[in-house]
């Protein structure tokens, strides 16, 4: 029994030393090695997940990010009482919608069908929404934390399902 338990312990710490390494082999091929570790060690179902796994929680960072920049951009619009600012903040709007409804949407969809590929184009289409959305600001954006964050992370994903093409 107790040759059982050893065995047991043994193998559990293996596990989560492999999975360990996988993400950090994984993340080493990304362009921000930091934030990918960063991202996929804060969320417990890395643990045991395998490279699709790791593609869906940095998915999953991906909504997170564009629901907390609409939560702001409406803040901001409620406040704001500049046509530029307004009329650029209802452009990310747009834009940050887009993310969820189809990129978010498409990445989840090719993940779970196994065609990576579109997943790859869903994350790439949420790093250039963000770019466009800070561009969209003629001075000085309110958003350039929410977008260069949104870009970066969108970026990490698409390099981490591109293992899987």
């Amino acid at each position: 029994m107790t040759n059982l338990k050893t065995l047991t312990l043994i193998l559990c710490t293996l596990n989560i030393a492999t999975n360990g390494n996988l993400i950090e082999e994984t993340c080493k091929q990304t362009p921000n090695y930091d934030l990918c570790v960063q991202y996929l060690k804060a969320d417990p179902h890395s643990s045991d997940a395998d490279v699709t796994g790791l593609a869906l929680i940095m998915v999953n960072v991906i909504k997170t990010k564009a629901n907390n920049a609409l939560v702001k951009i409406n803040k901001l619009l409620q406040v704001s009482s500049v046509p530029d600012q307004k009329e650029a903040l209802n452009l990310c709007s747009g834009q940050y919608k887009a993310i969820l409804e189809a990129d978010v949407a498409q990445a989840i969809a090719a993940l779970q069908k196994g065609d990576p590929k579109f997943a790859e184009d869903g994350a790439k289409d949420a790093a250039i929404e963000a770019t466009s959305c800070e561009n969209s600001f003629s001075g000085k954006s309110p958003l350039t934390s929410d977008n260069n964050s949104m870009h970066d992370v969108a970026v990490v994903t698409a390099a981490i399902v591109r293992l899987l093409l």
